[in-house]
């Protein structure tokens, strides 16, 4: 279901991109299982959407990333929830956020803890999370890697991580574009709204990353794709650097498990 008012939190552009992503194509397609689905920029060009993978279990190259995880771990743009329910099933604490609440409903059908959540609204534990993932193209939400690097970094304790998928290739890109399954050629379809997207290479996000406090603390590839771990500084950037992150209390939600201890951001209330 698409929003028509902002929540706290949210600006006009991040809007944008959270009603993108609660229109039907991606709805349908979590709810189905699988494609067509794809990106699609203005000048035509399309990036397929991994839907399939998305919604089966952690795969070797998942497993790769899910194993050097440190202490609780915020997902940001969980999708289908495949990587907070392979946490789970490993009794290891996480949360999924996501702006669909189809993907947030199917990640807590597979047994996963999840908010229907912009990463850029208040959230549960800021700076007390371990690790913080950006897989499946996520660096790219919001069109704008600098503020999302800056946000991570609100979000992660000192000295946590950040576990990012990179593109195959070396690309630093801004763009437009919009979900398309191909239903919008035939009459009577309405396109689904543009929204900003980026999409990063390991060098491009290395170099966006090392100004802010993010240091480079591994590389590797898993079944043809490719990740960067980073490792923010143990010193707390100053107030003025953290561009639009909200510093806010954390909300504790009913959904989070209870036998967690009191030092971590998924603790009970």
């Amino acid at each position: 279901m698409s929003r028509t008012m902002p929540e706290p939190g949210l600006s006009g552009r991040t809007l944008g991109d959270a009603v993108s992503w609660s229109t039907d194509p991606y709805a349908d397609a979590l709810r189905n299982g699988h494609g067509p689905l794809f990106l699609r920029r203005t000048d035509g060009w399309l990036l397929p959407l991994d839907v399939e993978r998305w919604c089966a279990g952690a795969d070797a190259a998942d497993l790769s990333a899910l194993r050097r995880c440190e202490g609780p771990v915020l997902d940001i743009g969980c999708g289908p929830g495949r990587l907070v329910a392979a946490l789970a099933a490993r009794g290891h604490p996480a949360l999924g956020i996501d702006v669909s609440e189809a993907a947030v409903a199917r990640t807590l059908r597979l047994g996963g803890s999840a908010l229907h959540r912009s990463v850029f609204e208040p959230l549960p534990g800021e700076g007390r999370w371990g690790t913080v993932l950006l897989v499946d193209g996520n660096i790219g939400i919001g069109g704008d890697p600098r503020r999302l690097l800056l946000r991570t970094a609100a979000l992660a304790a000192p000295g946590g991580l950040l576990i990012a998928e990179t593109a195959p290739q070396d690309i630093d890109e801004r763009v437009e574009v919009r979900l398309d399954d191909g239903r919008a050629a035939h009459a009577g379809a309405v396109p689904a709204r543009p929204f900003p997207w980026a999409r990063l290479g390991t060098p491009a996000l290395l170099r966006q990353a090392r100004p802010l406090g993010w240091h480079p603390a591994g590389q590797w590839e898993a079944d043809g794709r490719r990740f960067v771990s980073l490792r923010r500084e143990r010193t707390v950037l100053p107030t003025s650097q953290r561009a639009d992150t909200v510093n806010s209390a954390p909300v504790i939600s009913s959904q989070f498990p209870r036998n967690t201890s009191g030092d971590s951001p998924l603790a009970g209330s």
